[in-house]
């Protein structure tokens, strides 16, 4: 524990909530947050610097809002699928002409207009960036991390040591609800090992749902254990209750005291929900926020339970809706059973991790007064998804793969870190993350019309000797979709199926991994010399050029949904977050789920093969894929 993190802890609750919120720090995290809202609005178009001349290896831009009198001056390069890695360092803002200090408030109050940012938004806007920079504030001053350090660090220390949450999201982790003696209790990067809260509720409103053979019984038994189990029995009869006529449900401990033991006030005082006490097991808060990983027990399962908090604009409730609560079970039985058939996907070592039981609540006053799906609806739910540690073999580790794109406060590069460690080679190094990471998203997507959402916190990889050698797939029924109609597959599945024009039907490739993950990666392998940008997107393209060599037989899709296709849209996920920042999606309308402004070009197009930046290798491969599998193309 370093001196400021040693000093917080010691600190009375009424210091310890501002004491991170010293003035340099607090300037240094403006200053970060300015430069990505700068990186992120462009490469969206929402903003559009002007180019003032060269500077080196970098460009100078001014970005100006002549209402304001206000204009950002900046340096920065200019990368693959418009990216703008702007250096922070060079943000100069001046007002009238003259110098002021950089403040992402002000920056959004400035640029409201073309961030189209409606009045009756700005207030939760500016609440959600307010938190962010706290929170930053609060990192910078506990996570000192060096990237070297934290790549020999365990599971949970690195789990709980990323510090930026979603890259391209610019208000990405706003969890506003948390009050300042919430956040050190439940923030992932803040909270140590806690308690949860267990209640008993009433079987006439609450439904739990297992996978084949795995009833409520079967769980607590392995989730609680018998002794617990009994006595939480006998604490139900003692207070005059049938302990038959009850479920066992898990409540995230903010959620019992803000919201359920008020909204669900009557339901208490029926004897509808009973209070049964705190876990012995200590469980540690995920990225997700709502998930904890048992840190008692690891090879325990995952439990996900409802927040009513609003997070990176997801929702208004970041809730678990009764109705996937029903259904995710059987969902992931199915997709699990699928996938294990599947040869190449055996080999690859990709694996699953299953939401494997579910339980959900109805409060009967809501589900009463509200005919239409709401978040009010999805207060009291909870899952249980199997743990990762069960997965791993002799010699290997695991790691979200979000670490990827970590920089310590040095700006040192955690996958640099690791290359380093690995003794490859960092072609081999990425080559070898690509097989395990990019090729089974591929296949699954080719072989199966399937696609998950596959970004850094969704994905769990497994290293051996500091080198990616699978990955582990999670958030599946929520997450996963099918794109197709779903003819011939089980009506439950059927939900998940959802049929979209060609335009788009890549964007869970083109958006989710080249766009919202890939584009990050690579500038930060290229900025910090450890691999050329062009060189990184060869190497994506020779991924996916082997794939389709080793499969001619989706030779016909290959062709229809091209993934060296010249261009794709550009699907602007801030624009999304802006239009509506209490519910960035609607689940009964996927259609809302896009925002679009042109195209970008692809960088593992035929062009970009042509223009140099892949391997002959890859070369070979393509050539072989466009002559006898899928004819000659001619772009």
């Amino acid at each position: 524990m370093d001196d400021m993190s040693a000093a917080m802890h010691v600190m009375p609750p009424q210091e310890r909530a501002a004491a991170h919120l010293e003035g340099d720090r607090w300037a240094w995290v403006n200053r970060l947050l300015v430069r990505k809202a700068i990186s992120e609005f462009s490469h969206e178009l929402l903003l559009l610097p002007r180019l003032v001349g060269p500077a080196g290896d970098q460009a100078r831009y001014v970005l100006e809002q002549p209402s304001e009198h206000v204009e950002y001056r900046f340096l920065a390069r200019r990368l693959r699928l418009d990216h703008w890695q702007v250096d922070a360092a060079s943000i100069e803002k001046r007002v009238n002409g003259k110098p002021a200090p950089i403040d992402a408030l002000k920056f959004i109050i400035e640029f409201r207009k073309p961030l189209g940012i409606r009045d009756a938004m700005m207030p939760v806007y500016l609440d959600e960036i307010s938190s962010i920079l706290y929170g930053s504030a609060y990192k910078a001053a506990t996570k000192p991390h060096r990237a070297s350090d934290l790549a020999v660090a365990d599971f949970q220390a690195i789990e709980t040591g990323m510090t930026e949450g979603h890259p391209s999201f610019v208000a990405n982790n706003g969890r506003l609800g948390f009050n300042t003696a919430d956040y050190p209790l439940y923030a992932p990067e803040a909270a140590g090992p806690l308690s949860i809260v267990w209640v008993a509720v009433s079987r006439e409103h609450a439904r739990f749902v297992g996978m084949a053979g795995l009833d409520h019984d079967r769980l607590m038994a392995e989730e609680l254990g018998e002794q617990v189990v009994s006595g939480y029995r006998k604490q139900l009869a003692g207070a005059g209750h049938d302990p038959d006529d009850y479920l066992f449900m898990p409540v995230h401990p903010w959620q019992w005291f803000n919201r359920i033991s008020m909204s669900f006030a009557a339901e208490i005082a029926r004897g509808n929900i009973v209070y049964l006490g705190l876990s012995e097991d200590l469980y540690q808060p995920q990225q997700s926020i709502r998930t904890f990983f048992n840190a008692t027990s690891p090879s325990k399962r995952y439990v996900k339970m409802a927040l009513s908090i609003l997070n990176m604009g997801f929702m208004l409730q970041r809730g678990l809706s009764p109705e996937d609560m029903r259904t995710t079970p059987e969902i992931n039985e199915w997709l699990r059973n699928l996938l294990a058939r599947d040869s190449y996907l055996q080999k690859n070592g990709f694996c699953l991790i299953c939401e494997v039981a579910t339980i959900s609540y109805r409060n009967p006053y809501y589900e009463e007064g509200l005919s239409a799906d709401s978040p009010y609806k999805d207060v009291l739910a909870a899952l249980w998804r199997e743990s990762p540690v069960n997965l791993i073999r002799p010699g290997e580790r695991l790691m979200t793969m979000a670490a990827l794109l970590h920089l310590d406060p040095q700006g040192d590069a955690m996958t640099g870190a690791l290359i380093g460690r690995s003794g490859l080679g960092a072609e081999e190094w990425i080559r070898r993350y690509l097989r395990a990471y990019f090729a089974p998203v591929l296949h699954c997507y080719y072989a199966y019309d399937i696609i998950f959402m596959p970004h850094g916190e969704n994905v769990i990889l497994i290293l051996e000797n500091d080198a990616p050698t699978r990955i582990v797939m999670k958030d599946l029924a929520e997450e996963m979709r099918i794109l197709n109609d779903g003819a011939g597959l089980p009506p439950v599945v059927r939900r998940n199926c959802v049929v979209l024009d060609d335009e788009v039907r890549l964007d869970g490739i083109f958006t989710d991994v080249f766009d919202c993950y890939f584009r990050h990666l690579a500038a930060i392998l290229d900025e910090r010399g450890i691999l050329e940008e062009g060189r990184f997107w060869g190497l994506v393209a020779e991924c996916a050029a082997t794939y389709q060599a080793a499969h001619p037989q989706y030779a016909e899709k290959f062709a229809r949904h091209d993934v060296f296709a010249r261009e794709f849209p550009r699907n602007c996920i801030n624009r999304l977050q802006l239009r509506d920042n209490r519910q960035l999606l609607d689940p009964n309308d996927p259609d809302k789920g896009f925002e679009y402004a042109g195209t970008l070009e692809n960088p593992i197009s035929r062009d970009a093969i042509r223009n140099g930046t892949s391997s002959s290798a890859m070369r070979r491969a393509l050539g072989h894929i466009a002559t006898y599998f899928v004819g000659p193309r001619a772009d």
